[in-house]
């Protein structure tokens, strides 16, 4: 208020100043004016005085209105904005002024499954600039925990990472041995689930030394089933000891460990372990323990779709007993990639409950429990994909039992709505977007001219690459991909039938990819258009490059022709034999009439593969997508329902999309799709065709 004082100081003297020149005034006339009219010094005095004033009060209320402003004035930093669910709103901002903490935590609300895809987006934009500020907004633990434990000094060489330590508050706690100082530390910590407590355990990767101590945990937490999503090791770096053994058994400390059954696909290896303790006064029953391994973790970074971690934990969930110990979760440090797990199947449970999710919610939560998890913005994000890939697809997965009935609501046509079943499905295939920016490769001016559809060319992260030839550019590329089987990763290639150019390119991808099975769904000629160039001689020997191919023996059963080829490579001074399967059961327009086909064709590859080693199986049509597609598609379903009696045409047929553009390219050949299954079910029951 001194602001005032002033101003009312100034007035005052003002008013002083003007009594007095009143009175002077006023003398003046008395004395010398006898006509009446005011004195000239009066006269000229007022406006002044006035003007004077004015001046005053508005340099006093300039200097208010700049210092008020300052005083209220506050700084918001992008860092101090809450943005939930990737908007700023107004009554939710974190007001900071210039005097407090410039660290004041921020939160982001929970966000409802149908605003998850717009979010999402949201997020994305600017290289994903708002997921990496949400991450980072993150607490980064229990601020209250301490590492009494862990920090011993019987315990440090116990942790793999010196930084990654379990809270004393949350640690597992193992039984102590008398005696033993430690005894009872092993780095691992109780996560709770959704709403289940304690639902989980992290824990790092064992070391050589701590082996024991893990099947110590698993035995004494009554825990049935282990999660891996490490390898051993990954760029040349041990990331966990093999705490288990590859077959017959093995002692682990007071508990012995033997191998019942192992079971490897493509993205995972699911492993059965009897387990029993071998201490005297402990109950000797022997326990089911099962091992998920996550083997598909790229060495850094994050798997490049979500699809195969939702396959991986949806077996989890399924196969998990009810009324055991908590599920013990691990990679290497027990918070990075286990975090990304545990979140995962947390808001999977509460999308399902509450359709909403609250991922940064529950991140800051479990941190509480064990510091770090969720380790990268990488993962963070990965976390959202792989629940927005929960919510638009959902659980397209069936019981081959269910197959007969799936097909019946698929086909209804009681009203249009109801018709539009399969067609729906479809469509949602469609709109798997093709990654354009991952076709670098293919859209060189040079390469372009060596596609024979140009919407169909490879993604730059599964191409097929040859060895470049000296002085020679752009001779790397073919039009192929490398696609994921059933049980293998790159189990097949899917290229397009050669083009007169490049031919040379064809018979030396199969040379250098170890090819010995070829599979041709197209003839060479179709409604008088060419759909693929004769790669092969009809008698005696063709030579491309330093490749001769040498026709063997050729002979047709039912609708697959089956030629074989001896390629000898004049450089190495090596000869193979390589097996073609032509199929001529697919029409110029539409699909086969019928299933049987297709699946003797399938038999038929297979029994070769046996005979051959799994190399790659180079499959083409024309184009090497539709035909293509529908053909690698129907091998890995019938493979799974042959191993597990489960098929989802639909995630098969998205994760052939997301390797390849196209594959399975129509309606028709997607519902081809499940009526093979059906026929198959249906005709080998036994499943003796691929025996």
């Amino acid at each position: 208020m001194e602001w005032y004082c002033v101003l009312v100081q100034s007035v005052m003297v003002l008013h002083e100043y003007a009594a007095a020149d009143e009175t002077t005034s006023g003398y003046s006339t008395a004395s010398n004016n006898t006509d009446g009219t005011p004195p000239q010094g009066s006269h000229v005095l007022a406006p002044v005085l006035v003007m004077l004033v004015l001046v005053i009060v508005s340099i006093f209320l300039a200097i208010y209105f700049f210092r008020f402003r300052n005083q209220g004035k506050v700084v918001v930093n992008s860092s101090d904005k809450k943005v939930p669910n990737g908007i700023l709103e107004e009554q939710e901002q974190t007001v900071m002024l210039l005097n407090r903490s410039p660290t004041v935590p921020m939160k982001y609300l929970s966000i409802p499954v149908e605003h998850l895809e717009e979010e999402i987006r949201t997020r994305s934009a600017d290289d994903g600039k708002l997921f990496r500020d949400e991450f980072n907004a993150l607490p980064s633990g229990f601020l209250q925990g301490t590492f009494e434990a862990a920090n011993q000094e019987e315990n440090k060489e116990k942790n793999r990472y010196p930084n990654i330590l379990p809270y004393d508050q949350t640690r597992v706690v193992l039984t102590p041995v008398d005696g033993v100082p430690g005894s009872d530390y092993i780095n691992a910590s109780y996560i709770d689930g959704y709403k289940e407590k304690n639902k989980f355990i992290a824990a790092q990767g064992p070391k050589p030394e701590t082996a024991n101590d893990f099947w110590k945990m698993i035995w004494e937490q009554k825990s049935a089933t282990i999660v891996m999503l490490t390898n051993l090791k990954e760029r040349n770096e041990e990331k966990c000891f093999q705490y288990w053994p590859d077959q017959g058994c093995w002692t682990y400390g007071n508990i012995r460990v033997s191998v019942d059954d192992v079971t490897v696909l493509v993205d995972y290896t699911v492993r059965k372990f009897c387990i029993q303790s071998q201490v005297a006064d402990s109950c000797k029953a022997p326990r089911l323990v099962t091992q998920f391994h996550f083997t598909s973790w790229p060495d850094f970074g994050v798997p490049f779709t979500p699809i195969g971690m939702l396959k991986f934990l949806k077996k989890v969930r399924t196969m998990n007993p009810s009324f055991v110990g908590p599920i013990v979760v691990h990679c290497s440090a027990g918070v990075g990639r286990t975090g990304t797990f545990i979140v995962i199947d947390a808001m999977i449970d509460m999308m399902d409950a509450e359709r909403r999710v609250d991922t940064f919610g529950f991140v800051s939560r479990i941190r509480n429990q064990r510091s770090q998890m969720v380790q990268t913005d990488m993962q963070y994000s990965f976390i959202y994909q792989a629940l927005l890939e929960h919510y638009l697809y959902g659980d397209t997965e069936l019981d081959v039992c269910s197959l007969e009935k799936h097909l019946q609501k698929l086909h209804c046509s009681t009203s249009y709505m109801d018709r539009i079943g399969l067609e729906e499905e479809f469509r949602k295939l469609t709109n798997v977007r093709i990654m354009k920016e991952n076709m670098r490769s293919g859209n060189l001016p040079a390469n372009m001219k060596k596609a024979r559809v140009i919407q169909i060319i490879p993604y730059d992260f599964n191409r097929v690459i040859l060895p470049m030839k000296r002085g020679q550019e752009h001779t790397d590329y073919v039009n192929a991909s490398f696609i994921d089987g059933y049980r293998q990763k790159d189990y097949f290639i899917a290229t397009q039938g050669p083009l007169p150019h490049t031919l040379e390119d064809f018979w030396r991808m199969i040379w250098e990819w170890k090819s010995h099975t070829v599979v041709m769904l197209t003839e060479l000629l179709e409604r008088e258009q060419e759909k693929c160039c004769q790669y092969w001689s009809t008698g005696g020997s063709v030579t491309y490059g330093d490749v001769t191919i040498e026709i063997k023996n050729e002979s047709t059963c039912d609708a697959i022709s089956i030629r074989d080829f001896a390629l000898v490579h004049s450089l190495e001074k090596q000869t193979r034999l390589i097996r073609q399967f032509h199929f001529h059961g697919w029409p110029e327009i539409g699909i086969p009439a019928e299933g049987k086909g297709m699946i003797d064709l399938i038999a038929a590859v297979q029994k070769q593969q046996q005979q051959s080693g799994n190399h790659p199986i180079v499959v083409h049509c024309s184009a090497g997508a539709g035909r293509t597609g529908t053909f690698i598609a129907l091998s890995n379903i019938l493979e799974r329902v042959k191993a597990e009696g489960l098929l989802d045409v639909f995630q098969t047929v998205k994760s052939l999309r997301m390797q390849r553009p196209h594959m399975v390219q129509t309606l028709e050949q997607y519902e081809f799709c499940y009526r093979v299954v059906q026929d198959f079910v249906d005709t080998y029951s036994d499943y003796a065709n691929f025996k």
